[in-house]
């Protein structure tokens, strides 16, 4: 005997499936379809997911770097990641400062872009289903944030083409998170390799063209 009602257990239920809530793409759906809102912020998302709003929130802050953008967007779009991600690493529950919850856009300008957006994320979800839980429940989730905060750092800095690898990275780490896929928490860490390479070199030509600059310059 559990001591509850058959009702108490349909509202805990509920509450349940509440936090849980549904796939991204459903969500950011349900969300754009809703007239009643104005504007959508960051922070309506974020309570919207859940206890899933890691995964969806890393996602939605790096799917932005994966095209060539103007200068100074991945610094503003990395900043939230660094955060979120060593939140992850340590265990936290995830939470945002008020001047990034409360970023918003029309609901109309916001259903537009989820237009467009949806149908390939709900074709990627289905893609997906939990496997390997090993690799997305903690103390793995822990590393992953920390690769994570590693790949936000790398996607902040002013690299040229920088950013595009490490923010495939994380997409696929935040899918794993997202759908509990350690699949893709395997693909993830793949792409995060080759980022780290790709990455690293590109600053070792920049520095050394750097060196042979000013090398040429003062001899």
């Amino acid at each position: 005997m559990t001591g509850e009602s058959e009702a108490d257990q349909e509202r805990h239920g509920a509450g349940r499936s509440r936090r849980h809530g549904g796939r991204l793409s459903e969500i950011l759906s349900g969300l754009a379809a809703d007239e009643g809102r104005l504007r959508i912020s960051v922070a309506d998302i974020f309570q919207a997911m859940g206890d899933r709003a890691f995964g969806a929130l890393i996602l939605i802050f790096a799917l932005p770097n994966i095209v060539p953008t103007p200068p100074g967007t991945s610094a503003l779009t990395g900043t939230p990641l660094v955060f979120l991600a060593a939140q992850l690493m340590l265990g936290q529950k995830p939470w945002l400062p008020r001047i990034i919850a409360d970023r918003s856009m029309t609901r109309q300008d916001f259903a537009s872009i989820v237009t467009r957006v949806t149908p390939w994320l709900a074709r990627a979800e289905r893609m997906l289903r939990p496997r390997l839980g090993f690799l997305v429940y903690p103390p793995a989730e822990y590393l992953i944030g920390f690769v994570c905060l590693v790949l936000a750092v790398v996607l902040a800095l002013p690299v040229p083409l920088g950013n595009i690898l490490p923010a495939i990275a994380i997409c696929f780490f935040s899918f794993g998170i997202l759908e509990r896929d350690g699949i893709c928490v395997l693909i993830g860490t793949v792409v995060a390799g080759i980022a780290g390479v790709v990455v690293a070199g590109v600053v070792y030509a920049l520095v050394k063209g750097f060196l042979l600059l000013v090398q040429a310059t003062l001899f």
